[in-house]
C-alpha cells in the first residue's frame, strides 16, 4: 500500500516537490543540481525548487504556473525559460543577480511596466516576449540590453504606447535615433549559442546518469546471483 502511494506521488507533477526533483536528475541533494528541465509536465506550484541555489539553467516551459516566488532565492541561475504559463508578474526574478536569458513568450504579461522590476539585473542581455515558431506572444518582442539599457528602453516603449503609437500589438517604424544600435538584436547572439549547448549538455548529461543507473542497477544483480550461485551448498545431517 505504501509503495503505491509513493508510486502516485512520484508522478504527480502538479507541485514539484524533492522527490520528483532527485528522480529527474538523478541528484540526491538539491545544491548539487545545475541544470533542469521540466518542460510541459502540468505544474502549477513551484514547491521546492528554490532549494536548488546552485540551480543555473531552468526549463519550465509549457506548464500552468502563475508565480514564480520560489525562485528569488535562485541567484546563481543564467537562463530562465518559462514561456507558455500564465504568468502576470515578473517580481520574483529580479534577485536572481546573475540571471542572463529571459524567455517569458506565451504568458499573462499584460504591460511593458512588468518590465520595468527587471532593471536592477546588470547581467542581464535577452528577454523573449514573442516567440512566432510557437506562435506565443506578449506586448513586445525579442529585447536585447543590459539592465539599466533595459529600463530606459522600456520606459521608451511605455512613452510610445502613452503616445498612442502602438497598434495591434506591434510597434511601427520609428526613426532610427529612436535607440541606440544593437538594442534589437536579430542575428543569433553568442548568448543564444552557449545557450543551446547549455541545453545540449544538460540533455546528455541527463541520459548519461538514467544510464549509469541502470547500469549499476544491472551489475548489482549480476554480483548478487554470482554470490548466490558460489556459496557451498548446505546438507542437512
Amino acid at each position: 500500500m505504501d509503495s503505491k502511494r509513493e508510486k502516485d506521488q512520484d508522478t504527480d507533477f502538479t507541485k514539484i516537490t524533492a522527490v520528483l526533483l532527485k528522480s529527474r536528475t538523478g541528484e540526491f541533494d538539491l545544491e548539487s543540481i545545475l541544470f533542469l528541465k521540466l518542460r510541459g509536465l502540468g505544474i502549477c506550484d513551484l514547491g521546492c525548487i528554490g532549494e536548488c541555489t546552485n540551480l543555473e539553467r531552468l526549463d519550465l516551459s509549457g506548464n500552468n504556473i502563475t508565480k514564480l516566488v520560489p525562485l528569488s532565492s535562485l541567484r546563481l541561475l543564467i537562463v530562465l525559460n518559462v514561456s507558455a504559463n500564465r504568468i502576470s508578474n515578473l517580481e520574483a526574478i529580479s534577485s536572481c543577480d546573475s540571471l542572463q536569458s529571459l524567455n517569458v513568450a506565451g504568458n499573462l504579461i499584460s504591460s511593458i511596466e512588468n518590465l520595468h522590476c527587471l532593471q536592477s539585473l546588470r547581467k542581464l542581455e535577452n528577454i523573449r516576449l514573442k516567440d512566432n515558431t510557437y506562435n506565443f506572444s506578449n506586448p513586445g518582442e525579442r529585447v536585447v540590453g543590459r539592465g539599466s539599457d533595459l529600463y530606459q528602453l522600456c520606459k521608451d516603449i511605455d512613452d510610445t504606447i502613452k503616445a498612442g503609437l502602438f497598434k495591434n500589438g506591434q510597434l511601427p517604424e520609428l526613426p532610427e535615433q529612436w535607440v541606440e544600435d544593437g538594442f534589437w538584436e536579430i542575428k543569433r547572439s553568442n548568448n543564444a549559442i552557449i545557450e543551446e549547448a547549455y541545453k545540449q549538455f544538460n540533455d546528455v548529461l541527463h541520459e548519461c546518469r538514467l544510464l549509469n543507473n541502470r547500469a549499476a542497477h544491472i551489475i548489482s544483480q549480476t554480483e548478487r546471483s554470482l554470490s548466490l550461485k558460489n556459496q557451498p551448498k548446505q546438507y542437512a545431517v
